[in-house]
């Protein structure tokens, strides 16, 4: 009897399953106990083998939509994708009831949920998450179910903890296991077991939420910050301990353990009570420290908070646990902070037992009398007492590397409210790297080598002159670029397009992204100004499309041009630039434009001067008689004139100009010249301005120098907008700047001065090459050293006292670790008579001060000495690095290459010379003393030094190689007296700075030459002669047991010579 038929879907199925039944005999041996992979394997083969276009790949689709989505590839499920396809196939609804499914993390932990879950459509991306010792599952509340279902059930979590070698003997002692145990049962789970073999630390849960290690567990604990298990998250302000938020606190809970007492070694108790004694009058200390406490807590604003865990209080991600310095320190507890100007980082002047635990603090300190005065200020002072003060002004301010201040004083950007303690040292940073900074504050690579290498490489690539200046024994090469007009335009060209790059990284923020615009316009205005062509010192001609007529004429005529066209040539490009520059103002306000007013349409397309499109507007609107006269603005005076003359005839009439649009009329103003008319309701930017003055108030061949000082002119009797920089003129500063005129202008205004005054600078180069002139960031310098540079090669300017340019530059190159290219720079600032060592001390600071690191960079290290820098600097500072770091040998090598004799002397003697002869190596120390020997007159205190080694093995080879020149017993004995002398004096020069092992070096070379002498006494010596061997031998500096040995022998021989007497 046949089956009726199946309608629908499960017709379908039923019939899939049946056509492919042989093929999946394998997947029905799951409960036989096949392997996964064996699965997997037939499993593809299945699905290869399966028609697109069949039902069953219809089926195979459906299923494959229904399973849970998981993309990250750190994490993993059990069962696998394709056991759960295999499954559904086998067993319809298998899905929905997976037993123990599991949902795991490497290296981090996984889950596995106890007896059946529908797993089907879930998104295990954002449900389950595993961070740094803890797993969240269902993070947003708001699409949590209720407990009991979808993942929200009682489950079993395994947690990798990554522990040290401490960690794991606490382990032992059972103190990590009860931590453990504690923290499981503070969150509501049920502690199973912890493996320290491998870090797994397992508990069950009812139902889930946050679980994990909180802040004080996994202080106490004291994970190990592995990187392999760090969050690829974490940004650095994720990384701020909150040392502040639980200071330390004695018992009592009213004295500072970071007190000035404590910090003496005084008894804070009785000097309380010594304070109450004299300074009774004492306001509670809320009113007192609530602001500081304020702005301590305000530095963690920005860290990265977590909903806390389950049935905890308190969580935020920390990086590692807090080191403690031992006992007694003054600067104890380190906060480094955010290094920016509002959350400043800390150091806590505090003296702390590593043990002791962290205890809250109440603040209080000393504090003086309001009714009394202070004897520094002689005002009335609320302040805590400066400890700065008190201990004999031992701490004032100073600067620590890459621009860090440290400072006792208010932290910048707190209003003067604020009481600080004195026990409370601020440490904020310079923001000096924002040029190579992104959007989100991230340093980029790209950003470096374009802001620095690369513009840096273009100068080194134009051609120098160098200069060889003595400074002592040794000359540097100081260089000079030097370039002509004619070159000048791709010089510029190099400079945009390295600019240009540099505009295509991603994540730029937008003020810097309108500077760097700034910076492309700046570039190719100093070539306008001052680039001339290769005929006849004529201008080179823009390649650029949509140039003015007379620009178009200049490309298409012959390469000979009149010389009195050049000034007309320059203007035309100069226009071109103006336009350029304006261009994107208009854009913007235009866009903000009503599409009816079209007469403001008109009028800011004339301040882009963009005839045309004015004209085609016109006559759209059918305005016809205004767009013959758009046709002919900026054209002959006598239009100009002819506009004027009917607009005073009106006037004169009496003529209501009421009728007429107040648009209208400005138009008319304009193209009449009166560009003051036109816009005496109005405010446009400088350049906007400038371009009107050119265009429509003077005449059509009116030259760049004249224009520019017409300009200066309307400027200095307050008739025109002021050049302010860029940044001021696009808004790209939030905070409010004061701007007083004549001093900061935008650094066009001054190339255009500079080119109006034809090389007379005028005394306005200090202004124009300030940071402000180009950037509103006041630490950054790279590009304007350039411009400099560049208008120097060519001869446009010449100036001696712009050292403050060089050496701001410098210290932006040293703080973002660019220290050759430091050092390059520093050989590019002008030889100053006045001060003839300027470069010399500054290269040597940087290579004594940055030693580190040009050293462990081989190709930092190999660009300075091909700069020119003696090597001897570079020696002399690797022998005060190696020798502060206490690595003597590598200091002493150094020494002798930078030829400081005395101080590799010093420390041959006191620190090289005892271990390399204790070890046997002795052809090392004949090697590093002869050396020095050819120096020896340079080196004080030589033969008692170097020279004892000298004739240490000079002796012995005598002795060893039995030479004629001391063939008897009594020179023999003479040159042993002379060598022990020398020890002993040598002994007694040097003195402690000798160490033990120096004086046992010593004492075997004076054994061993007191062994050789004794060995040759024989029958062919007196007795006199052998005594007195004895003699010189007592006076070594060998040891009392081997001296009473000899004693000994020369009683005995002593015997001998009186029985032979007696005899």
């Amino acid at each position: 009897m046949t089956s009726p038929p199946v309608s629908g879907a499960f017709g379908v199925l039923e019939a899939t399953r049946s056509a492919i039944s042989f093929k999946t005999s394998c997947a029905m041996d799951f409960s036989a106990g096949i392997s996964n992979q064996e699965d997997a394997s037939q499993w593809k083969k299945w699905r290869t083998s399966l028609n697109a276009n069949s039902p069953s790949s219809g089926i195979l689709r459906e299923i494959e939509a229904s399973l849970p989505t998981l993309s990250s590839p750190e994490y993993y499920i059990e069962p696998c994708f394709d056991e759960l396809v295999i499954r559904e196939l086998m067993d319809p609804g298998y899905c929905s009831q997976v037993s123990d499914f599991t949902v795991g993390r490497c290296g981090y932990g996984s889950v596995r949920f106890i007896g059946e879950t529908d797993v089907r459509w879930l998104d295990l991306d954002n449900i389950v998450k595993f961070h740094r010792h803890e797993v969240v599952v269902y993070e947003d509340e708001s699409v949590k179910p209720v407990v009991g279902q979808g993942l929200n059930k009682i489950a079993e979590v395994t947690l990798v903890l990554k522990l040290t070698s401490l960690d794991v003997g606490e382990w032992r002692n059972g103190s990590i296991l009860e931590k453990l145990r504690q923290s499981t049962e503070k969150q509501g789970a049920h502690f199973i077991s912890f493996d320290p073999a491998n870090g797994e630390w397992k508990f069950l849960v009812p139902h889930f939420s946050r679980f994990g290690l909180s802040d004080d567990d996994e202080e106490d604990i004291m994970t190990d910050d592995a990187a392999a298990v760090q969050e690829p998250e974490m940004d650095g302000d994720e990384q701020l301990s909150d040392i502040d938020e639980e200071a330390q606190l004695d018992h009592s809970g009213s004295l500072l353990s970071h007190s000035l007492p404590a910090h003496l070694g005084l008894d804070p108790v009785k000097m309380n009570e010594m304070r109450m004694l004299m300074f009774r009058d004492e306001e509670k200390e809320e009113d007192d420290f609530s602001d500081i406490r304020t702005h301590q807590k305000s530095s963690f604003s920005k860290e990265y908070v977590r909903p806390p865990l389950q049935n905890s209080t308190r969580i935020s991600h920390k990086s590692s646990p807090l080191t403690l310095r031992k006992t007694p320190l003054a600067l104890l507890e380190y906060n480094h902070g955010s290094f920016n100007s509002t959350s400043p980082g800390a150091i806590l002047m505090a003296q702390q037992i590593k043990s002791t635990p962290h205890k809250k603090l109440k603040t209080e300190g000393f504090k003086l009398d309001l009714k009394r005065e202070t004897p520094v200020t002689g005002k009335s002072s609320n302040f805590i007492v400066d400890a700065g003060l008190v201990m004999g002004r031992s701490f004032g301010i100073a600067w620590g590397p890459n621009g860090t201040l440290i400072h006792a004083g208010a932290p910048v950007g707190c209003d003067g409210s604020q009481k600080v303690l004195s026990s409370v040292i601020n440490l904020e940073k310079i923001a000096i790297d924002k040029v190579v900074r992104d959007e989100n504050n991230k340093v980029r690579e790209e950003l470096v080598d374009f802001s620095f290498d690369s513009l840096l490489n273009l100068h080194k690539g134009i051609n120098h002159e160098t200069k060889e200046v003595d400074f002592g024994s040794f000359k540097l090469k100081l260089q000079k670029p030097v370039s002509n007009r004619v070159e000048l335009s791709e010089i510029c060209r190099n400079y945009a397009d390295i600019i240009q790059k540099q505009l295509e990284v991603p994540n730029i923020s937008s003020s810097s992204r309108s500077v760097l615009m700034h910076q492309v316009l700046v570039w190719e205005l100093i070539r306008v100004l001052f680039s001339e062509r290769e005929n006849g010192g004529q201008l080179k001609s823009s390649d650029v499309d949509n140039e003015e007529d007379m620009m178009q004429d200049v490309k298409e005529a012959a390469p000979e041009v009149d010389p009195e066209a050049l000034p007309l040539i320059r203007r035309a490009e100069f226009s071109y630039w103006l336009q350029e520059s304006v261009g994107g103002y208009v854009q913007n306000d235009i866009s903000s434009l009503d599409e009816t007013n079209y007469l403001q349409h008109i009028f800011l397309l004339l301040t882009w001067r963009q005839l045309d499109a004015a004209v085609e507007l016109a006559v759209s609107k059918g305005d016809v008689r205004l767009a013959c006269l758009l046709a002919q603005a900026g054209g002959s005076v006598v239009n100009r004139s002819d506009v004027a003359q009917q607009l005073n005839l009106w006037k004169d009439n009496g003529l209501d100009f009421r009728f007429i649009e107040k648009d209208r009329i400005r138009l008319y103003e304009l193209l009449a010249g009166n560009i003051h008319g036109a816009l005496h309701d109005l405010e446009l930017d400088w350049k906007r301005f400038l371009g009107l003055l050119m265009w429509y108030k003077l005449e059509p061949d009116a030259s760049l120098p004249y224009v520019f000082r017409t300009y200066q002119h309307l400027l200095d009797n307050g008739r025109a907008p002021s050049p302010v920089p860029v940044y001021v003129d696009e808004a790209l500063v939030e905070e409010d700047i004061s701007w007083r005129t004549k001093e900061r202008f935008d650094i066009s205004y001054y190339l255009m001065l500079l080119h109006a005054n034809d090389g007379n600078q005028s005394g306005f180069l200090q202004n124009m090459f300030s940071a402000f002139s180009s950037t509103h960031d006041p630490l950054d310098y790279h590009m304007i050293w350039h411009q400099r540079a560049v208008l120097e090669a060519i001869g446009a300017i010449s100036s001696e006292d712009l050292h403050v340019l060089d050496m701001s530059f410098v210290s932006q190159l040293l703080c973002l670790g660019q220290f050759h290219w430091a050092i390059y720079v520093v050989l590019h600032m002008h030889y100053n008579k006045d001060f003839p060592y300027l470069q010399a001390n500054l290269i040597r600071e940087i290579l004594f001060k940055y030693c580190e690191s040009w050293s462990s960079q081989e190709s930092q290290r190999q660009f300075i000495e091909d700069l020119g820098v003696p090597v001897a600097w570079l020696h002399e500072a690797l022998a005060v690095y190696y020798n502060y770091h206490g690595n003597l040998s590598k200091a002493l090598e150094n020494f002798l290459e930078c030829a400081h004799w005395q101080k590799a002397h010093t420390i041959f003697i006191t620190s090289v010379a005892h271990t390399l002869f204790l070890s046997g190596k002795n052809s090392e120390i004949w090697r590093l003393a002869t050396l020095m020997e050819d120096h020896k007159s340079e080196i004080e205190n030589w033969d008692l030094g170097g020279g004892v080694y000298i004739s240490f093995y000079f002796l012995r080879s005598t002795f060893l190689e039995d030479m004629t020149a001391l063939a008897s017993l009594e020179s023999k004995n003479v040159a042993c007296r002379n060598f022990i002398s020398q020890l002993n004096e040598s002994l007694a020069v040097w003195g402690s700075r000798l160490p033990v092992d120096a004086r046992v070096a010593y004492s075997k070379m004076a054994e061993e030459m007191c062994s050789m002498l004794l060995s040759d006494l024989g029958d062919g010596s007196t007795r006199d002669a052998q005594l007195s061997c004895f003699n010189t031998v007592s006076s070594a500096p060998i040891p009392e047991e081997l001296r009473s040995s000899h004693l000994q022998d020369a009683a005995s021989l002593f015997t001998c010579f009186l029985s032979e007497i007696a005899t």
